[in-house]
């Protein structure tokens, strides 16, 4: 199936999903949302598939938040409508192990997707944050939720608080991600990962 801001593929019974809009540093707008839901509508019905690798183009962000441009154009209603929030939480029940494979800029929405999956591997270049304080608004698609549950309540509220945007070793540091490699090595990384995991039987 064809996508206008991502790409898929499957491989010996593992889908990886590639955000791919690396001109705007792969930033969530509408379409994007679109393609994910139809996405994860096919892969959720592919009863061989084993596992979900979630990550990116471009090279220098996996996702840098939402689309600005769009997002001034947003009223309260669009926010009470929850879109972004949604689709996290379908990727959090997605019904086969998923990993983020994380290279760049990982703020934002970009920060709450990879807080949906089970696992986070992440390249040396990658940053973290929720910056959305500094537009006045909140980190509203589930990261008061999953942050907290991660790394503790001390390392989210300073995060959340604050905006502060944190390097890949302290994110290491306080669990945010469970992996750090070279940002060459992010996929072989999550196959990796996912090796002892798959061997396991599926119905467990």
């Amino acid at each position: 199936m064809d996508y206008e801001t991502i790409k898929v593929s499957v491989e010996d019974g593992i889908a990886t999903i590639t955000l791919n809009r690396p001109d705007v540093r792969n930033a969530i707008n509408a379409q994007m949302v679109t393609d994910l839901h139809r996405a994860l509508g096919d892969l959720e019905d592919d009863e061989y598939l084993k596992a979900l690798i979630l990550t990116s183009a471009g090279g220098k962000a996996f996702m840098s938040g939402a689309d600005i441009a769009e997002l001034r154009e947003r009223r309260a209603t669009d926010a009470m409508k929850g879109i972004n929030s949604t689709l996290f939480s379908r990727f959090e029940r997605f019904p086969r192990p998923t990993v983020a494979a994380i290279v760049g800029w990982c703020l934002g929405g970009g920060c709450e997707l990879a807080l949906t999956c089970d696992f986070r591997v992440a390249g040396k270049s990658s940053r973290f944050g929720q910056p959305e304080v500094g537009l006045g608004i909140m980190a509203a698609a589930g990261a008061t939720r999953r942050l907290p549950a991660l790394v503790g309540l001390r390392h989210a509220r300073r995060l959340l608080f604050s905006g502060a945007i944190i390097d890949v070793d302290e994110a290491a540091e306080i669990g945010l991600v469970d992996r750090v490699v070279a940002d060459a090595e992010i996929l072989p990384a999550a196959h990796e990962l996912l090796a002892p995991i798959l061997k396991q039987a599926p119905e467990a």
